[in-house]
């Protein structure tokens, strides 16, 4: 485990894939609401050779502090970007899951000299509505995550893990639920009041876009919407995984990383 004090507050981080070796390129993982960067171990595991990988747990959420909540995107943001500065990575590719890709895409409009390519994991320009999360908001401030559990699990697995895998779906639960109730509300709030419809237009750096096929909270018809909104992007929809196809499908996410990244030569 590492740590890294970056704006006032300790983020848990893990940075691996030879990263004493300054010709490699770094990839950047930023993760879901409700999730730690474990959800990308076994994509990880494939992608080690080729790439210094850089994953960290945003504010409230894993090993890293709470801070002072609600919070905003640009706190999302300031954190990863601090958190680069600090490593002195500059032009890695950023790949981004749901909310990490909205910290993604902020993290490019804020300070795109960080940015040499973006893979867009399951997010949007713009996520639900002010009535969806001020509605999640209030149901874990009045119940816990745990009365929420339920359907975000239904959201985030095809129904071929959620009947076929009681073990790891009962895991993957006790990740969710102890994400601190105050990190999830928080975060959600910043989700909530975030529109990058305008600033996708202007993403300049080669783009991928991945999506699973039976995802419950960025359908493959919403990924469509954002990977048309962002020059040269192209969209591919992975089959047999849901909103975190790097836990059902982590072969197929590889091989798409690789494979974009090597076609724009990223890496």
């Amino acid at each position: 485990m590492r740590f890294m004090a970056v704006n006032g507050l300790t983020l848990h981080f893990s940075d691996s894939g030879d990263s004493g070796n300054p010709a490699k390129p770094v990839l950047v993982f930023s993760n879901s609401l409700g999730t730690d960067f474990r959800i990308w171990d076994r994509v990880v595991a494939r992608l080690g050779d080729t790439f210094r990988i850089i994953r960290y747990d945003k504010r409230g959420h894993g090993l890293s502090d709470l801070g002072n909540t609600p919070y905003v995107m640009d706190d999302h943001v300031g954190d990863l970007a601090a958190l680069l500065d600090a490593l002195k990575i500059d032009n890695a590719v950023v790949c981004g899951l749901s909310v990490g890709g909205l910290i993604a895409q902020g993290l490019y409009a804020r300070r795109p000299e960080l940015v040499r390519g973006l893979i867009l994991c399951d997010t949007a320009h713009r996520i639900g509505d002010d009535r969806l999360w001020n509605d999640r908001i209030a149901a874990v401030e009045a119940a816990g995550i745990e009365s929420l559990a339920e359907g975000i699990l239904g959201r985030w697995f095809t129904k071929a893990l959620r009947s076929g895998d009681p073990v790891e779906l009962a895991g993957w639960r006790n990740m969710l639920t102890r994400t601190p109730a105050g990190g999830y509300a928080g975060t959600s709030a910043a989700i909530r009041d975030t529109d990058f419809t305008e600033a996708a237009k202007e993403i300049a750096v080669p783009t991928l876009c991945l999506v699973g096929e039976e995802d419950g909270s960025t359908p493959p018809a919403l990924m469509q919407e954002l990977t048309a909104l962002i020059p040269g992007a192209r969209c591919e929809v992975i089959a047999g995984a849901g909103h975190l196809p790097c836990i059902e499908q982590p072969q197929v996410v590889s091989d798409h990383i690789l494979s974009f990244t090597r076609e724009a030569g990223l890496a």
